[in-house]
């Protein structure tokens, strides 16, 4: 899998990262073969004493690695052929080993128990800003971007976060041996690859510089990435609750930090640097690393394709001058009578008495609707807890979305788009659990409802705790067993993802369980599920309500609510200045919920799911597929095969045999001209699939607790239907969701006003628009993203008319209906179609053609086959050259390096941070061929860390700066450069983009050609990485297939094999890549042609005084710069609009859709 290089924001984590690129985000809990095993009592008492021990021994005998616990040792998923070791380094630092001789990704990962919870009073987010200054030099690697550099030329990607109390860094590399170190070509080597990642990684760990140079630069790091969260509501609500603690609790700290509380409040460089009375953080910064970063504080994870004991000597080498703290592990004492041993055992409480019973009203930047109702609770990591698992079988309960629940009846009457419940913090003494409703307007009018019903339905759920012991245990077993089956059936992983986690999840684990986690708690405890439950009360907790309608002139509104704040003043939150106001619950309220006297009779607790899945057999297991069986086929690099091709219909399949799982995928592309014909008709779909959505959303969720999932998409060509999950139900899941899909339609025509088809309709309406309004409020280098794409593509829809079709006097005048809705939907399922569909995984190719008939008698009896006019095609506009920019725009833009620029101001008020894209357009695929598009692809590796060192490093001009290659609908390419910031404007950003270009050129001209051919070679590691997960070959498969489906019949072979054709026009004479794909091919070239190539496309497509150059900046104006874009208003060359984008289109050509890749079949 390549490592992408678009932007993947980790807010969803509530954690500060290191960069802004980030591959990929840690699943907490991705682990594995179970054996009829129970829970200890107490795992990290385990820990403990098998560390302590094990150092015992060490000093009673020799300073040598104690290996913890064998392969033998550990409890896996079934077919989990990995090898695993745990050892004790001397200096007391636990590792986790991991042997894979089939991966093709080489990863490690450092977990520090440390995170802004240790921040000193005076050096607010000192832990985030230790984690980004490791990655700036250390003594043995003092070049600043050394560790960035060597993992990119070898294929890989790097990344931290820092947490309230934890920090992780992570990194990987494709297993490579090109650093000019002598190979060593033994069986079961560790590539030099990970050796010098490992190397350097464990440097961070040794020997950071902290060098004063960088100091200044990484503050305003640290700053920028400070004011990109001010617009993120995910930011502000937890600055919020943070803000809300009891604040000697150390959640309260501020943990992103920003220049002037790391610096104690003043500038420490510039003419101010002594009057204002900053000083250097550097100091303080040292004493936290030399204090938190010791052995003892911190667990190692590395997986590798070299042999367990290879890996320990490279690990003892990397990692043996980490320091000890000499410190012994000693068990805490336990108190008996206390149910929670760790809850506020540590800090004290954050959420007392004082804290909790709040009703707070907070006013969002977006639209937006919710309830959220806080409990204080013991952290998740308590023992009992993890042992019997008290919050999941109550999240279960309390989130179920099936008939007589609490999200069933508020969805049926209109007054929810969704309801979630869980733990949404959790520290090592504290958690937060929550029910969290997102409200319709008719929810947030009906407010007091709703929380009555909420209150209720708690009610009945601590009812059937206290009185029904035996429907509880059925519900925990029930969890049990997915959890059990999800464990069994486990695939590995992307190894970066698993490294990251498990080097986390070894605190609080024995090694040997490590895997396992938490998927099979002990059995059903009702006296602690009482005890967790009991703190389900009014008194214990807060009621958050965020609404973006609340007015500040709103004074009389706890007239009409009981659930009001609207008596107390207006605050604002000290960082990131959320606008809310509290009150105490009232004690009527108290009283009204804690005493519940009639519960509704509509609620009532779920069935047991249907969905469980008992048959795990295998297709490729039956005596038939076993004949079939040629022991010298690699079937992992088979290819999906043709079952049924004729009008209007394509079958396509293939039967795992090499990930051996009970799933199969099912993938259905409905090609339709109809859907995106005009802003009505994609609006109408739109709304459509989310009425499809709440209508099978009460059977689904069921089969989606079991594993099974099934999702409807409208896309701009059409229909997308993916079904997958355990083979024994899935048939008649996809027969559920299709046939539904039309029988629905045949209802909406007949519903008249009081339906709830018709409550459905206006719902769906009501959110689409107010999604749609939403997005213009994203950060303003996903808006430079969006405009650009508008004036790139050759029909694409603006935001805006969507808009228009749903309110406006356009929508007044020409209102959207329900019987509207279903005819489109109908012309788009029945009328003109093309059906590709893939059957792939757990199913046979018998199988395939039974599943294919329930697709033809769902949509295709009536319809016909689209003709090849009538398929619809995605276009690039073709950008024009300076020369070209002059004979539309004038002589004006003759003097402008990038004579087309597209501008737009950010939606939101508040939004602080400029951001610019440049782009510069290649060509079409079908004109560069395999070998421009792979050297493309080697020029967007190479120019990514540069861009990032150069602007974003040493140039310090946002927190997000990248470079990559950029392919838009309809098959062009090209290089991008984005960067966003908060301290620079547009223009000036325009500027240090463009020399930038000019001193990467002269980068690759000083390159030698070694270094240009090493880096082709982790291009071409990572086009040959091999899929790890069944999913991921699904997605690879599918991804070729529908690529196809605009070519016509006589073109339409899907690309199977070119990521290897790409391989050989990147694989040089001169270079060596160990890799069995690329045996069979030979090299194209010498490494010195390889540069010379590189340099001729750049010159060609990128130089600034290139005659081929087709350049375009998208500028997106924060507001403190609105002067400066309405100064640019009807200057040449700058669109302003989308009236004037629009209008420019007719004056270009647009590319030719062909692919690259694109062949003539065989007649």
């Amino acid at each position: 899998m390549m490592f992408p290089r678009n932007i993947v924001w980790l807010l969803a984590s509530l954690t500060f990262t290191s960069n802004a690129f980030v591959p990929f985000a840690s699943s907490s809990q991705s682990f594995r073969k179970l054996q009829n095993v129970e829970q200890t009592s107490n795992n990290i008492q385990c820990i403990n004493t098998q560390l302590k021990s094990a150092t015992i021994e060490e000093t009673a005998t020799e300073s040598k690695t104690q290996i913890l616990a064998e392969d033998d040792a550990f409890i896996k998923p079934n077919l989990d052929t990995r090898l695993y070791r745990s050892i004790l380094l001397p200096n007391n630092l636990q590792c986790l080993l991991v042997s894979d001789a089939e991966t093709d990704v080489e990863a490690a990962a450092v977990h520090i128990k440390a995170g802004h919870f240790d921040d000193p009073a005076d050096r607010a987010g000192l832990a985030h800003f230790n984690e980004h200054m490791l990655f700036l030099g250390t003594e043995k690697y003092p070049k600043e971007n050394d560790f960035e550099t060597f993992v990119g030329k070898n294929g890989g990607g790097t990344n931290a976060y820092t947490d309230m109390e934890d920090t992780n860094y992570y990194f990987s590399v494709a297993p490579l041996d090109h650093d000019g170190l002598e190979d060593d070509e033994s069986e079961g080597a560790v590539s030099q690859a990970l050796k010098g990642g490992l190397d350097r990684f464990a440097q961070f760990f040794i020997s950071p510089l902290f060098s004063e140079d960088a100091v200044e630069r990484e503050l305003r790091a640290i700053d920028s990435e400070h004011l990109n969260s001010f617009t993120s509501e995910s930011w502000r609500n937890y600055l919020l609750l943070k803000s809300s603690c009891d604040q000697s609790h150390p959640f309260s700290k501020f943990g992103c930090g920003n220049y002037h509380t790391l610096t104690n409040g003043g500038n420490i460089t510039g003419d101010d640097a002594v009057s204002s009375g900053g000083s250097s953080p550097v100091p303080a910064l040292k004493e936290f690393w030399s204090t938190k970063y010791v052995a003892e504080n911190m667990k190692v994870c590395v997986v590798s394709r070299g042999s367990l004991d290879n890996i320990q000597k490279e690990v003892e080498k990397a990692f043996a001058g980490v320091r000890s703290s000499g410190v012994e592990f000693a068990p805490k004492e336990v108190d008996p009578s206390v149910v929670f041993q760790k809850e506020h055992s540590k800090y004290g409480v954050a959420f007392g008495k004082k804290e909790m019973g709040w009703i707070r009203e907070y006013v969002p930047l977006v639209e937006q609707r919710s309830i959220k109702v806080l409990f204080a609770t013991p952290p998740n990591d308590d023992p009992v807890i993890v042992k019997n698992r008290p919050d999941r079988v109550l999240s279960h309960l309390l989130g179920h979305e099936a008939p007589g629940s609490l999200h069933s009846l508020l969805l049926q009457e209109g007054l929810i788009n969704d309801l979630s419940s869980g733990s949404g913090i959790s520290s090592s003494d504290f958690s937060l659990c929550s029910l969290s409703l997102q409200l319709t307007p008719k929810g947030m009018a009906n407010r007091d409802y709703v929380l009555d019903l909420v209150w209720q339905y708690i009610q009945l759920v601590k009812e059937t705790v206290e009185t029904n012991d035996d429907i509880m245990e059925k519900y925990h077993e029930e969890l049990r067993q997915i959890s059990k089956t999800h464990f069994e059936f486990r695939e590995n992983g992307d190894p970066t993802d698993f490294c990251s986690s498990a080097a986390d999840i070894l605190h609080d684990y024995p090694a040997e369980r490590l895997l396992l986690g938490s998927a099979l708690p002990g059995p059903y405890n009702a006296t602690v599920t009482k005890a967790f439950l009991d703190r389900f009360t009014p008194e214990n907790c807060i009621v958050n309500i965020q609404n973006s309608d609340f007015d500040e002139d709103d004074s009389n509104e706890d007239v009409e609510f009981e659930v009001s704040a609207s008596s107390a003043d207006w605050q604002y939150e000290k960082w990131y200045r959320a606008k809310y106001r509290q009150v105490r619950i009232k004690d009527s309220l108290v009283e009204k919920w804690s005493n519940v006297k009639d519960i509704d009779p509509r609620l009532h607790l779920p069935a047991m799911n249907s969905f469980l899945p008992s048959d795990f057999s295998l297709r490729c297991d039956d005596e038939e597929s076993k004949e079939n069986f040629d022991p010298n086929i690699d079937y992992r690099k088979e290819m999906p095969k043709l079952l049924l091709e004729k009008d209007g219909l394509q079958l396509w399949h293939k039967m795992d045999r090499t990930f051996r799982v009970p799933r199969t995928s099912l993938r259905l592309l409905l090609t339709s001209p109809d859907v995106y014909r005009s802003p009505k008709s994609m609006t109408l779909m739109r709304i459509f699939g989310k009425i499809l959505d709440d209508d099978l959303n009460s059977y689904i969720y069921d089969a989606s607790l079991a594993g099974c999932r099934a999702r409807v998409t409208c896309l701009p060509t059409g229909i997308s239907i993916s079904v997958n999950g355990y083979s024994e139900k899935l048939p008649h899941l996809l027969d559920v969701v299709t046939g539904r899909m039309l029988s629905i339609i045949d209802e909406m025509k007949q519903a008249d006003e009081t339906s709830g088809l018709h409550l459905k309709f206006d719902k769906a309406k009501k959110n689409l628009l107010r999604e749609t309004k939403n997005f213009r409020l994203e950060s303003p280098y996903e808006t430079a993203s969006y405009i650009s794409r508008v004036l790139l593509e050759h029909n694409v829809w603006h935001v805006s008319n969507y808009i228009n079709e749903m309110e406006g006097d356009y929508a007044e005048k020409n209102p959207l209906s329900l019987y509207d809705c279903a005819v489109i939907a109908e012309e788009s399922l029945t009328q003109r179609l093309l059906a590709t569909f893939l059957c792939m995984g757990n199913i046979d190719e018998k199988g395939a053609h039974e599943v294919v008939k329930l697709i033809e008698k769902n949509f295709l009896k009536s319809s016909r086959a689209l003709s090849q006019e009538e398929i619809p095609k995605l276009r690039s506009m073709k950008m024009p050259t300076k020369e070209e920019a002059i004979q539309i725009f004038g002589p004006g833009v003759k003097g402008m390096k990038i004579p087309l620029k597209i501008e737009e101001m950010t939606y939101s008020e508040s939004e602080e941070n400029h951001a610019v894209e440049v782009i510069m357009q290649c060509g079409a695929e079908f004109e560069m061929g395999y070998e421009g598009v792979a050297i493309l692809e080697l020029i967007g590796q190479i120019a990514y860390n540069s861009a990032y060192n150069q602007l974003r490093t040493q140039e310090q001009l946002g927190y997000i700066v990248s470079a990559f290659t950029k392919k838009t609908s309809g098959s062009a390419m090209g290089l991008s450069v984005l960067v966003q910031s908060s301290t620079t404007k547009p223009e000036d950003l325009e500027a240090r983009i463009e020399n930038w270009l000019v001193m990467f050129r002269e980068e690759l001209e000083a390159m030698p050609a070694e270094e240009i051919a090493n880096e082709a070679a982790a291009v071409v590691a990572m086009l040959l990485e091999r899929n790890m997960r069944l999913s991921d070959e699904v997605g690879t498969a599918w991804g070729s297939i529908v690529s196809t489906t605009s070519l016509g019949h006589l073109y339409n072979k899907p690309p199977f094999e070119r990521h290897v054709k790409l391989a050989e026009v990147l694989t040089v004479s001169d270079v060596e890549i160990e890799d069995e794909d690329i045996e069979t091919t030979k090299a194209t070239k010498t490494k010195e042609q390889l540069k010379e190539q590189v340099l001729q496309l750049w010159d060609k497509y990128f130089a600034a005084d290139s005659p081929e150059r087709r350049a375009i900046s998208a500028r997106v104006y924060g507001h403190k710069a609105r002067e400066d874009y309405e100064a640019n208003i009807g200057k040449p060359g700058i669109l302003s609009s989308y009236d004037e984008t629009r209008q420019l289109k007719q004056f270009l050509a647009q590319w030719p859709v062909a692919p690259y890749w694109i062949e003539r079949k065989q007649q």
